[in-house]
């Protein structure tokens, strides 16, 4: 194991410091500034275009004149993606950048724009006669179309006169104010108290060199990180709280809007999602609370600590140094450890790896975190801030799997496809996570890394899994409350919050008054209703692993045809067709058993080895 061939952490590098070899390839979107100003254009034209067919549209119209409609409407959505993406990328690699920042904030009133010169063809097609409507469900012209033109019949109830259409989608530069702010002050206005690191040095603290500090073995560091960034977010905690309110109340306006009986309903509706999923998932993870009970006391037990913290956490159960891992380390781990998902992938993923898909090191001013995204037409994007630790090789292995995913699905499907849901945007992900981890765990004999991957694999199931169900649990007692007439204040929301998490991670974590202002720097809070995907997404992904390892070609062919059907059909029909069923409690039930397991295994090899860690 090696260092991460990463700038010194000691200071945090610009953006021109980073080797192009780590940068992504914008030019492959567009090759300069200017002919992102040209495709501007031409999009607005075809903007305008759309706008204009309007007048053309009646209630004669016949199969070709509809397919002809949506094929322009694709046309549109295609280009209006390369100049959104571009533009917003661009600006998420340097947030300080004012010439990037005035391009997405265009590109974001151009995709506005563009909503409203669309808001009018599906309530249009609508309008039309049932019979009509469903004789195009045999035309030739609209065989590419006809699951859209099925799940718009099942929509018809919840969709609003031309003119409702476009008024909500004139509001959409307005309702998009609270996630906009947040990422503002959460990505360039915030700063945070310098600390000491393991050596006495001081520091910069950053959210990317946050999550490193959180694995460090000595337990003041891990404290004065946590108490910096807390103290960053508590001194704006009324203004975050408002954010996230009004993001809340963004939810319940656009679901009232449209006629649902509440904020859940609307989110699950588009695709097709039982309510039964989502409140199973909670329920579930509830009756089972226990588990994460015993895996709190074990942590503690095994840090020797009098009162474990929630910067307590993520340090990892060995007193052995943080494996590291190089950039490069972590690319051959992957191309070895997703072999089992065959010859073509492993050569996609070794590409995408290469250069040009991924942002991999972070820099002054570039957004946190990490994620994939990418326009039809083009490979998918990257973003990393890559410290070199265990999880952020997994984290690598995460996006790369939201990466193939895209890859797959813009090769197979037609643009009106490509969008796969979100529902199941975190299967491929995950699958990818569970198939490198059982590769190492089944390659690994030294101990301390072998305790490292049972750690880490554990804190996957919390963080994907029962941490991301307490988050939906939270977000859904939010909109709750807000639809009763609730108010949400830094009060009411950090006493909610609290009340979930003290009660699933039960009595041994010590959870003080900044503990509870967690959710104020939890960005997909102003995506309403995502959360709870993570866990559902990674419950199918255990189960898809354990089919491709335990199988063979037709398990492999399934899972690939999973990846490529993007948004051809329903989430939980495309899944069923691979061979997962998630409207049953059987796939979260299997993944909290695998997580018994490992807290069995890890309790067994401190048991062999001896203790796991010092108190630091």
């Amino acid at each position: 194991m090696s260092s991460p061939a990463a700038p010194p952490k000691q200071s945090v590098p610009t953006r021109a410091e980073i080797d192009v070899e780590h940068r992504w390839r914008l030019e492959d979107l567009f090759a300069t500034p200017e002919d992102w100003e040209n495709a501007y254009r031409s999009t607005e034209k075809l903007v305008e275009m759309l706008a204009a067919e309007r007048e053309s549209f009646h209630d004669g119209v016949d199969a070709a004149a509809l397919a002809k409609l949506l094929e322009l409407d694709s046309r549109l959505g295609q280009a209006l993606d390369r100049v959104y993406v571009y533009a917003h990328l661009d600006k998420d690699g340097d947030t300080r950048n004012s010439e990037a920042q005035g391009r997405s904030e265009r590109a974001s009133r151009l995709n506005t724009r563009a909503s409203e010169a669309t808001s009018w063809i599906e309530p249009q097609i609508l309008a039309l006669p049932r019979e009509r409507l469903e004789s195009f469900l045999d035309a030739a012209e609209l065989a590419g179309w006809r699951h859209f033109l099925r799940d718009l019949i099942r929509r018809q109830e919840h969709t609003l006169s031309p003119r409702e259409e476009k008024l909500l989608a004139m509001a959409g530069d307005v309702t998009r104010v609270p996630r906009t702010v947040f990422g503002m002050l959460n990505d360039a206005d915030l700063t945070f108290r310098a600390v000491k690191d393991e050596d006495g040095r001081e520091v910069e603290l950053t959210k990317g060199r946050y999550s490193r500090f959180m694995e460090s073995l000595d337990r003041r560091v891990r404290h004065d990180a946590w108490d910096s960034l807390t103290e960053g977010y508590e001194k704006h905690r009324n203004t975050v709280s408002a954010l996230l309110s009004s993001s809340v109340q963004r939810d319940i306006f656009y679901a009232r809007a449209r006629g649902y009986e509440s904020s859940v309903s609307a989110a699950l509706s588009p695709n097709d999602i039982q309510l039964e999923v989502f409140h199973n998932l909670i329920r579930t993870v509830n009756d089972r609370r226990d588990v994460m009970h015993r895996y709190v006391d074990l942590r503690k037990r095994l840090l020797g600590l009098d009162e474990l913290k929630i910067y307590d956490l993520y340090v990892p159960l060995s007193t052995a140094p943080p494996p590291q891992f190089s950039y490069d380390e972590a690319r051959v781990m992957l191309q070895e450890g997703l072999a089992p998902l065959g010859e073509q992938y492993v050569a996609d993923l070794t590409n995408g790896l290469a250069g040009a898909w991924v942002d991999v090191f972070e820099c002054r001013g570039k957004r946190s975190g990490a994620y994939s995204w990418g326009a039809y037409g083009v490979h998918p994007y990257v973003l990393m801030n890559y410290q070199g630790t265990l999880d952020h090789v997994f984290t690598l292995a995460h996006e790369m799997g939201h990466a193939l995913h895209s890859h797959y699905t813009n090769s197979s499907q037609p643009y009106h496809y490509s969008h796969y849901p979100i529902f199941l945007a975190e299967v491929a992900s995950t699958t990818n996570e569970a198939i490198l981890m059982d590769h190492l765990l089944r390659t690994t004999e030294e101990p301390d890394l072998r305790l490292a991957l049972l750690n880490q694999y554990a804190d996957q199931i919390r963080g994907t899994v029962v941490t991301q169900v307490m988050f939906a649990e939270f977000e859904h007692r939010l909109h709750e409350m807000a639809e009763s007439g609730k108010a949400l204040t830094s009060e009411t929301i950090s006493a909610e919050y609290r009340e979930i998490f003290t009660r699933i991670l039960g009595p041994q974590l010590v959870f003080d008054e900044r503990a509870a202002l967690g959710w104020a720097r939890i960005p997909h809070f102003y995506t309403g209703y995502y959360v709870y995907q993570y866990a559902t997404g990674y419950a199918a992904a255990i189960a898809f692993s354990r089919r491709i390892l335990g199988g063979g070609d037709p398990e492999r062919a399934a899972y690939l045809g999973f990846l490529k059907a993007g948004d051809s059909d329903y989430p939980i029909d495309i899944l069923r067709s691979a061979g997962v069923d998630l409207t049953t409690s059987v796939a979260i039930n299997d993944t909290l058993d695998l997580f018994v397991s490992l807290l069995d295994q890890i309790e067994e090899h401190v048991s062999r080895y001896g203790t796991a860690t010092a108190k630091g």
